[in-house]
């Protein structure tokens, strides 16, 4: 009776579990597609069937960020950083949610803990880079840009926005060897093209000072 009971309790929960799954990505899927009213039911029916599962939660903040209703993405993102504090994820979410409000170093410092926790979590590079932008602060920025290029060499996208942020920092030679490197790679990119040509501008009136 008790391995009776146990089985059809192992098969129940398989259940439980697949359909949490199915739901989670037809969520992704519809959100993908910007169908967000039935992402949010996909991801609703989802939330119960998986109680510890942060991943329902931040489906739905993304989907109330979308919709600019901040106050809701914001108690989803901060249930699923409770589920899971090592989801960086859910910072990100949080991050976007302070930007939004135009909270900059709330945004930033959230951004932060969510590259501490995956530094190949590219919406939270690029925000940290806007947020860097409106504050004047590069330091952090360019450490995890230099951190994801070494993970990813050839991204030229972030190549190009470490490149702008030497200049900016007054670092005009390593900026010319990443756009260097970008041309190398992709020679029509025309913004690199002539960035470079800034740059060397740049150097040359730098060493004429000297």
């Amino acid at each position: 009776m008790d391995i009776t009971q146990s089985k059809k309790e192992k098969t129940e929960e398989s259940k439980t579990t697949q359909h949490y799954e199915i739901l989670k990505e037809l969520g992704d899927c519809f959100t993908a597609l910007g169908n967000y009213d039935s992402a949010q039911s996909c991801f609703e029916k989802a939330a119960p069937l998986a109680p510890d599962e942060a991943a329902p939660y931040i489906g739905l903040g993304v989907i109330a960020t979308q919709k600019a209703q901040l106050e809701d993405a914001e108690i989803a993102f901060k249930v699923a950083a409770r589920l899971d504090n090592k989801s960086s994820k859910a910072y990100a979410g949080l991050a976007m949610v302070a930007q939004q409000k135009n909270d900059y170093k709330h945004a930033f410092d959230m951004y932060l803990k969510s590259l501490e926790l995956d530094p190949d979590n590219l919406t939270a590079l690029l925000g940290l880079f806007q947020t860097s932008c409106q504050m004047g602060s590069f330091e952090k920025v360019i450490y995890y840009l230099e951190v994801y290029l070494d993970m990813h060499p050839a991204d030229t996208h972030v190549m190009f926005t470490l490149a702008a942020l030497y200049m900016k920092d007054n670092r005009p030679e390593k900026s010319k060897q990443l756009l260097v490197n970008i041309l190398s790679l992709d020679a029509d990119h025309k913004d690199a093209a002539n960035l470079l040509e800034e740059v060397e501008r740049s150097i040359v009136q730098k060493s004429q000072k000297q």
